[in-house]
């Protein structure tokens, strides 16, 4: 055998901003519905809004897509989107938690927070993706990510609506692939095929 062993990875948390929308449209219609782990995403989101954005993308995807509940366990091949106003947590047992804690990097939810308790949760079984946005939210928790032993995939600033997250993050950590959305959806394909 050559090389490092294969990593088993367990999860995928993205974090995105502005722009994200339609970022996380591209990356997620293209996951088939086989897909062997669980997706738990952070959209900057205003704190009244509805619940467009899981109709929108259960429309537009072949995977289940739904909002984060407090104490949920964690399935592969769903889709998590945290609520509006709340932080989302990922906790040891593989379950999921809400708080209203105070906002960070002016964001709840925020993406730090849910890099940085799942990467106490997975590990080296995490990969964390930062999308286009307008802050450094994530910066930190990708680091943490990394330093946990988990894969960083940061979109291609070039590519982003807004470059400030992605530039903030390859800033911040050593990341592991810079990739524009198409080859973001392949990567996660080849990272999770059996």
């Amino acid at each position: 055998m050559n090389g490092k062993p294969k990593i088993n990875y367990k999860a995928v948390v993205i974090g995105a901003s502005m722009g994200g929308l339609e970022a996380l449209r591209v990356i997620l219609s293209s996951i088939p519905n086989n897909f062997a782990a669980p997706i738990i995403i952070v959209q900057h989101i205003s704190p009244q809004s509805d619940n467009y954005m899981i109709e929108y993308f259960n429309h537009k995807c072949s995977l289940i897509v739904k909002e984060a509940e407090e104490k949920e366990q964690i399935c592969p091949g769903i889709v998590y989107i945290a609520p509006p106003n709340y932080h989302l947590l990922i906790e040891k047992d593989g379950t999921m938690s809400l708080t209203v804690e105070p906002r960070v990097n002016y964001s709840r939810p925020s993406i730090d927070v849910l890099f940085e308790t799942a990467a106490d949760a997975y590990r080296e079984g995490l990969v964390g993706v930062i999308l286009t946005g307008a802050n450094s939210d994530g910066s930190n928790g990708l680091k943490k990510i990394k330093d946990r032993g988990g894969l960083a995939i940061v979109q291609d600033p070039i590519t982003a609506v807004s470059d400030n997250m992605p530039k903030a993050a390859i800033k911040n950590t050593n990341v592991d692939f810079v990739l524009n959305l198409q080859k973001i959806s392949c990567k996660l394909i080849e990272i999770f095929q059996e």
